[in-house]
């Protein structure tokens, strides 16, 4: 039988998308109230590190040991994987040793190559092209604040990035609107946006974008990888910064988010991540969780 991989958001279905969110938060719950579930206990999980990470490092690592299993760290300083090894062979030789694998690339052809010849499991932990590990911890945050995502407003601001092509995605499988404010010659995926047209609009003026939204999302101007475009992307992104003032914009219960780490005073103003409307910490800590009930859904298996 041929692995389930999350590569991207749609390698699940609907279903079994709201199956990982309902877990993560019974996990949370759980680890709440300090109860033992040890349900990959003897499991090991290999974290295979192009990018630099903090947030997704910890919670994988973290995740893995409040489960019962083990996390094992490969960066590309201290493996063959940095010394010129093909995919193919890592992808052979590391499937065969673990039973699961996470991946945090640039490019993200490196992930699907790795998963087409990998034995096990294999999870996208951050590409260049779209960050799914993310979404499952954003629309797991706004069903704990604000229930269902179905049939509601959700707007985008900044960079159309793996995260905004991610946010399309989820467009898709949780059934919610996306606006997506971008300044021009920064907009995410034509295709993504050609193919899902009924659901995602662009629109230009961030203030527009947001009227009416019950959730705003941003991320930093300059992604890891191009910070030789730091001055320009300043310039162009100018009038792209999320502030209180925009906030109240949106619906009266909006909430705002934002996957870290943030800029202040550059995509967010400096008081933006202490608004009431914020649940960022929440967010961050929910890449905890979700990605424990995917793991759990990749390798138990369960019927959603």
């Amino acid at each position: 039988m041929q692995p389930r991989h999350l590569l991207t958001l749609l390698d699940l279905c609907p279903a079994e998308l709201d199956w990982v969110l309902e877990r993560a938060i019974l996990l949370k719950k759980w680890h709440q109230e300090h109860l033992i579930h040890d349900s990959l206990k003897n499991r090991v999980l290999g974290m295979i590190f192009e990018k630099a990470s903090t947030r997704t490092r910890v919670s994988f690592e973290s995740g893995m040991a409040q489960l019962g299993g083990h996390a094992l760290f490969l960066s590309h300083r201290d493996t063959q994987l940095g010394r010129g090894e093909p995919i193919i062979d890592s992808a052979k030789v590391i499937s065969s040793m673990v039973d699961i694998v996470m991946i945090r690339s640039y490019s993200h052809a490196t992930v699907t190559t790795f998963a087409h010849h990998s034995k096990v499991p294999v999870i996208n932990a951050l590409t260049d092209d779209y960050h799914p590990c993310q979404l499952l911890a954003d629309m797991q945050t706004f069903r704990e604040h604000r229930g269902t995502i179905a049939g509601k407003t959700v707007t985008w601001i900044g960079d159309g990035n793996n995260m905004c092509n991610s946010y399309i995605n989820a467009a898709r499988q949780f059934d919610f609107h996306l606006n997506i404010a971008c300044p021009v010659g920064y907009e995410p995926n034509f295709e993504l946006v050609s193919n899902n047209a009924d659901r995602v609009n662009l629109i230009s003026d961030p203030a527009t974008a947001i009227s009416g939204s019950h959730l705003l999302v941003t991320d930093v101007w300059t992604s890891m990888g191009k910070e030789e475009e730091q001055l320009q992307r300043t310039k162009a992104f100018a009038n792209y910064q999320v502030t209180p003032e925009l906030m109240d914009l949106a619906d009266n219960e909006a909430i705002f988010m934002h996957c870290l780490p943030a800029h202040r005073g550059e995509e967010i103003s400096h008081d933006m991540l202490d608004d009431h409307r914020s649940v960022v910490f929440d967010e961050a800590e929910n890449r905890l969780h979700s990605q424990k009930a995917l793991i759990e859904f990749l390798l138990l298996k369960p019927d959603p």
